[in-house]
């Protein structure tokens, strides 16, 4: 057992550390691991310190974040500025601070399908910096595209759901379909400014004009004419894709692209109707457009996004100054992928479309339920995140990092079990006397508990579940060891099963043997088990009994196969999905 005062302070500076720089709410498991990380001797006592970690944070939890600052503060300086450099190394500090009372950002998908790992890095950027400065951090759905990218209802609450499993819960929730009230009132006062123009030229007249980089006819109308035109877009008169309110830019622009960008255009909801308001209105704002508004609008201060939108940056910033304001402090870095990962929502769409995935949890996909499903900790992808921060560049992760990174997070707190996939029976003879055997859950944390076995022969026979994948490597050496079992020779491959003798019982002598050591479930003690592979592959075989015992969702390790989650428990049936080798 620990020292109980010194390591409740440890977890208290630890869970107001993580608190304080969340908002207010500390993660029981970032603080566990903390604590680990300095006293990894606590490891042997990890059930009560589980215990004590999750009634602390539930403490810390329930003060406000003035309070858990100033209990925080009486930590030494010293001991804070180290802190502060660790994680500078990892998140670099936000330009600008400078310049703004309070730090605001945001996250602003559109709601057309799951979100997967290429969205990680804008929403845990987004939200850690938010809480590292005490500021807010805003969720945006960005739905007005009723035609190409349209929305569909699921999607807003399955974004919900994959922030709140990243940890990243947001201050303030809008949705751009419910403000198309207030882009029409800035729509008028640009035109009122002389900043945009309603254009009805024909879409290939537009693009030969912009290429020469001459005005097209509608840019020198009237104030008064360019509101008459925006009413008729409203009203009716004009029909889809007849006219286009246009924000006016540099028409010498080196980017085509940049120049007189559309902001809003007339869209038949009666064929392409919008999830939410169905065919409530008929003219719907450009990407440009209403994130730029809502930007400022909304009062956010850094926008962290791709490095994809730097030209939609340079468009916005014609608008702010139309109107006269400041744009916000913009960071774009590089793309983020994974090796041999579908990053693509509409690859991903059709994938499942034709049957190619189970699902959007399907374990080939890079999606947050899939990974979620398979036990990948959100703990795990906020490290590869702060690894890979703000940079520019584009960074490419491989699943091999990813696997890496979880099962240093999984290995002190998964429970060890047997579970043997494409099975044969092995007949032990020798195996004379009734025996209990008793194996740690954990190798390394006594507290974590046992696992017992009821070995009975009959006969002198004992039969077990052996995996057939080991029969090549049992063939090679004369004595093999059952782990924390026996040690058997004379193995004999039958039809249907196979045979062996006891040898020994004893560890160091298949120690001296060189034994390979093989894992095994008794025939008379065991339960079905399935298992989703990496590959969306389904494999089936048998597991130990102690093994239904685990709650669904709990991450347990197989030994010699690795970590998987459990998914169901139904008709003696444990369902697992492979996490990590």
């Amino acid at each position: 057992m620990f020292p109980e005062k010194e390591v409740e302070e440890l977890i208290r500076k630890y869970a107001l550390e993580n608190a304080v720089k969340f908002g207010g709410k500390c993660n029981p498991q970032a603080v566990l691991g903390k604590v680990l990380g300095e006293r990894p001797e606590l490891k042997s006592s990890a059930r009560e310190l589980v215990k004590l970690v999750k009634e602390i944070s539930d403490q810390i939890n329930s003060m406000n974040l003035d309070d858990q600052k100033n209990l925080l503060s009486k930590y030494s300086f010293e001991e804070k500025q180290a802190q502060s450099k660790r994680e500078e190394k990892i998140l670099p500090p936000l330009p600008d601070i400078e310049k703004y009372g309070k730090v605001v950002t945001r996250f602003a998908p559109n709601p057309d399908c799951v979100l997967h790992l290429g969205s990680a890095r804008a929403i845990i950027l987004s939200h850690d910096y938010a809480r590292m400065y005490s500021g807010k951090f805003i969720l945006r759905f960005e739905d007005t595209d009723p035609r190409l990218k349209k929305a569909s209802l699921p999607f807003y609450d399955s974004i919900k759901e994959d922030l709140k499993w990243l940890k990243c819960e947001w201050d303030e929730e809008y949705i751009q379909s419910d403000r198309l009230p207030i882009y029409y009132e800035y729509a008028k006062k640009l035109i009122e400014v002389e900043g945009a123009y309603v254009c009805t030229c024909k879409s290939e007249v537009f693009k030969r004009l912009l290429m020469e980089k001459s005005p097209c006819p509608c840019r020198s109308l009237s104030i008064k004419e360019n509101l008459e035109r925006f009413d008729m877009m409203l009203d009716g008169t004009f029909s889809e894709g007849q006219a286009v309110l246009r924000i006016k830019t540099d028409l010498n622009h080196p980017n085509p692209a940049v120049r007189d960008w559309p902001a809003l255009r007339i869209v038949d909801t009666r064929k392409h109707p919008h999830p939410r308001v169905g065919s409530k209105y008929r003219v719907w704002p450009l990407y440009n457009f209403s994130a730029g508004l809502d930007d400022h609008l909304m009062g956010v201060t850094h926008i962290i996004r791709g490095k994809e939108h730097f030209t939609n940056m340079v468009r916005q910033k014609y608008m702010y100054s139309y109107l006269g304001w400041d744009y916000p402090t913009a960071i774009h870095y590089g793309r983020l992928k994974i090796e041999g990962g579908v990053l693509s929502k509409s690859k991903i769409m059709q994938g499942i479309a034709k049957g190619l995935y189970s699902g959007f949890d399907d374990p080939r996909l890079a999606t947050f339920k899939a990974l979620r499903k398979r036990g990948i900790l959100p703990e795990t992808i906020r490290q590869i995140i702060y690894e890979v921060n703000i940079k520019p560049v584009d960074a490419t992760i491989s699943w091999s990092t990813l696997y890496s990174l979880n099962k240093k997070i999984l290995d002190p707190l998964a429970p060890r079990y047997f579970v043997v996939f494409n099975p044969i029976i092995l007949a032990i003879k020798g195996f004379d006397t009734e025996r209990q055997i008793v194996l740690r859950k954990h190798p390394n944390i006594e507290s974590m508990g046992y696992r017992r076995f009821r070995l009975v022969p009959e006969n002198g026979i004992l039969k077990v579940y052996i995996s057939r994948n080991d029969l090549e490597l049992i063939r090679k050496f004369d004595v093999f060891r059952l782990m924390g079992l026996v040690n058997l020779t004379e193995f004999d491959l039958k039809f249907s099963y196979a045979e062996a003798k006891v040898h020994s019982f004893d560890i160091e002598t298949a120690k001296k043997l060189n034994a390979p050591l093989i894992h095994w479930v008794p025939v008379m003690e065991c339960i079905k088990v399935q298992m989703v592979t990496s590959d969306g592959c389904l494999i089936e075989g048998f597991g130990e009994l102690g093994l239904a015992d685990e709650p669904v969702d709990s991450i347990v390790q197989l030994e010699r196969e690795g970590f998987a989650r459990i998914d169901s428990k139904q008709d003696n049936i444990v369902k697992l999905y492979f996490s990590t080798k």
